[in-house]
């Protein structure tokens, strides 16, 4: 079992930044692949990024150029830094944990934590 929890969600303004973290605990040694997905009110839940073990990574088109995943190993910690946020990011966003194979899986989810930007 792995055991994910975020930080780092709020209130911002448009163009302003925000920092997730997503701590993980348990069966670390297992974890291959850790990501981001979000889901806004009334929308399907999206996947916004991840990073394999090998240090691959996909953004969603939507999020290119803005956002980077990133990760701290010793500290069994994932990042995803938000910049020049838009009210469309709007959403709560959900830590996750898996694996890669063409397409990512992911088998553990965090509690999710709520991004706000206002306009």
């Amino acid at each position: 079992q792995v055991q994910l929890v975020e930080s780092g969600g709020g209130l911002v303004q448009a163009g302003g930044s925000l920092r997730l973290s997503c701590a993980a605990s348990g069966s670390i040694f297992s974890i291959d692949t850790m990501g981001w997905y979000r889901q806004a009110p009334g929308k399907q839940r999206e996947l916004v990024a991840f990073l394999t073990s090998g240090g691959y990574t996909r953004y969603a088109e939507s999020v290119k150029g803005r956002f980077t995943i990133s990760r701290d190993n010793a500290k069994n910690t994932v990042y995803l830094q938000m910049n020049s946020l838009k009210p469309e990011d709007t959403a709560v966003y959900y830590c996750n944990s898996g694996y890669y194979a063409g397409i990512y899986i992911a088998n553990y989810w965090g509690q999710g934590t709520q991004v706000t930007v206002s306009s």
